[in-house]
């Protein structure tokens, strides 16, 4: 057989050429360089599809050594002694008063024979003016000396109740036809309310003192539209500079009352 039968397609096609060129190489090499990349896809497709059991595998093995080296040791817990706490001591407030010098109260028995002085209840004195039961001897009562440092509390005085309906309510002079009187000559009406046309009852709440002065007047219900704040401004006014009203009384007494008052504001 002569050498020339093992010769391959591409020595006949680069025969009587320069088969050191790269065209040769790489068509004579083709062959090779497909099984070798056969050969490395199939072993890489193999190592993808074998990495979830290894990594399995791994945790499994990581598993057995940590349950290996983990103890578990139990240890006996004793019981809470139960103890029942000692009951708190009584607050001051609580504590039993002193005793006090008393006389047994003897209740007069109707009898024939006079009665003997000796059987007679003690007289009562100023240093013995206490009636009871039975014969008590009092305790000394220890009273402290006053405490003339400062620190004491001083209990500020309670400030005066503001009543809103009273026996006598408080009245302005002259009555309610003075009032209206007295709003009608003293408000004038707004600007701005009266060229929008704005109109309505404003409420206004204040305090008459137990002197009758007006105090803390304000505005409970209001306007609505162009100029209403200046309507409450001018009604907050007025109220204000009313005279001394005749103080409401409850039992006699001039006491704080709560005073609601409806200010009209209408265009003629």
């Amino acid at each position: 057989m002569s050498a020339n039968s093992f010769e391959t397609f591409d020595d006949l096609v680069f025969e009587h050429r320069n088969q050191g060129y790269g065209a040769y190489l790489i068509r004579k090499r083709y062959s090779r360089n497909v099984l070798v990349a056969m050969a490395v896809g199939i072993a890489i497709l193999i190592l993808l599809s074998a990495i979830p059991a290894i990594s399995a595998w791994i945790s499994e093995l990581t598993k057995e050594e940590i349950k290996k080296d983990t103890k578990v040791e139990l240890v006996d817990i004793k019981p809470l002694e139960e103890t029942t706490p000692p009951p708190p001591p009584p607050p001051p407030d609580e504590l039993p008063p002193p005793k006090i010098d008393m006389v047994k109260f003897t209740e007069p028995e109707v009898v024939d024979e006079p009665v003997k002085d000796e059987d007679l209840p003690p007289p009562i004195t100023p240093d013995n003016k206490n009636i009871g039961n039975e014969n008590v001897e009092g305790e000394d009562i220890i009273e402290l000396p006053p405490d003339n440092s400062g620190n004491q509390v001083v209990e500020e005085p309670a400030a005066p109740q503001i009543f809103t309906v009273v026996e006598q309510m408080p009245l302005f002079p002259g009555g309610e036809d003075a009032l209206l009187k007295y709003l009608g000559k003293n408000i004038k009406y707004p600007e701005m309310a009266r060229d929008a046309n704005t109109q309505g009852t404003i409420y206004i709440t204040f305090v008459v003192d137990e002197n009758g002065r007006i105090k803390e007047p304000k505005v409970l219900r209001g306007l609505t539209g162009p100029g209403a704040k200046d309507c409450a401004n001018e009604a907050i006014r007025v109220v204000s500079g009313m005279p001394a009203w005749a103080a409401g009384r409850q039992n006699g007494k001039a006491v704080q009352v709560q005073y609601n008052l409806p200010v009209k504001f209408t265009l003629r």
